[in-house]
């Protein structure tokens, strides 16, 4: 039995719980929660500790702000197994809490921002199931090129393996186990060095000045009590248009940037869209601009290496025309451009973010 504490934690996260999924009463609730998602989360919750429960519950009541995800909460990594469904426990954290139309393990990628992340292969007898330490990934918004890693769908089991270990196997030499200035040299990034340098564009004004990154990753955001990075609320201008402001207003949490082994990815904090263009975001060869709408709590590998390779040396009249920076990604805030939207270019937009890679 809880005691009347642990009871009070528990209510508070059955509170949190995302309300597409229907509330207790709630006459078209949801089958799966009334039946096996539902006798799933009893089953976490039991399996938790006092101390982890309360971390759950207050990484749920902050939603997700940038000091506020919370720390990792652990529980073995095994599945939770209700009848006849089975469960991966982060998957259930985050369907319950986040996404109820979450189905795999692989629709999930981890932030950098999770303990996890940086662990070493030996430490994977359990798993983090705070849900604010995911993302979605991204669903392609045109058929993959043929250069793409393809998830076979008939061997998701062998997925949901190698999502565990994917990050650890490759850090085994010297995986770093937290996000720190010693652990610089496993990006490739100098003490005295920087990987990319951020400008704010409003229009076709830059606004303030290059902020250069040191570290592995970097929060640009507009709100001052999301936490550390490159704050763009301290950035003022004369007369700004009126659209900047509705823009700026929507900004809020912002996006987190991590450079990682594959590329540089982007995670959108904020409660818009955000739009990401680069080179590898296209297919080879193609002239049609590629911009991605990222929704709120998705991430997209914004920058490919091992494409960005391939384009460079493929460099020729195959590009577009006009200006071309091969180691540049461009991200609008709440506005899109391209060829599907009335902002042709990304000038014509009111906010948006041009990252310069210091790519080797």
């Amino acid at each position: 039995m809880f005691g009347s504490r642990r009871s009070g934690v528990v209510r508070r996260l059955w509170r949190s719980r995302c309300p597409k999924l229907g509330g207790e009463s709630s006459q078209n609730a949801d089958q799966e929660l009334q039946s096996g998602l539902k006798l799933a989360t009893h089953s976490l919750f039991k399996r938790l500790r006092d101390e982890q429960l309360e971390l759950l519950a207050r990484a749920l009541e902050a939603r997700g702000t940038d000091d506020h995800t919370g720390g990792c909460v652990s529980f073995p990594r095994t599945e939770l197994r209700i009848g006849r469904q089975h469960y991966w426990p982060q998957v259930l954290t985050c369907k319950l809490f986040r996404w109820p139309d979450l189905k795999h393990l692989h629709q999930l990628k981890r932030l950098c921002n999770c303990d996890c992340f940086w662990r070493m292969s030996e430490d994977l007898a359990t798993v983090c199931c705070n849900p604010y330490h995911f993302s979605r990934l991204c669903e392609p918004e045109t058929p993959p090129p043929p250069y793409s890693k393809q998830l076979p769908s008939n061997n998701r089991k062998n997925i949901d393996d190698r999502f565990e270990h994917e990050g650890a196997d490759e850090r085994r030499v010297n995986g770093p186990s937290n996000n720190t200035r010693e652990n610089w040299a496993d990006f490739g990034l100098s003490r005295d060095g920087h990987w990319c340098s951020v400008a704010y564009w409003e229009y076709r004004t830059r606004v303030g000045r290059l902020y250069a990154v040191h570290e592995p990753s970097v929060g640009v955001f507009c709100e001052l009590a999301r936490g550390t990075g490159f704050c763009l609320g301290h950035l003022h201008a004369d007369n700004r248009h009126e659209l900047v402001r509705r823009t700026r207003g929507k900004i809020g949490g912002g996006i987190l940037l991590s450079k990682e082994r594959d590329g540089v990815w982007a995670y959108n904090r904020s409660e818009h869209p955000v739009f990401v263009n680069s080179p590898t975001l296209g297919h080879p060869g193609s002239r049609t601009l590629a911009v991605h709408k990222v929704l709120p709590g998705y991430s997209v590998k914004a920058f490919d290496y091992d494409k960005s390779g391939a384009l460079q040396r493929a460099a020729g009249s195959d590009f577009p025309d006009g200006p071309y920076d091969p180691n540049s990604i461009r991200i609008s805030f709440a506005k899109g451009w391209g060829p599907c939207y009335s902002r042709q270019f990304v000038t014509s937009c009111p906010c948006w973010l041009e990252i310069l890679l210091n790519h080797n």
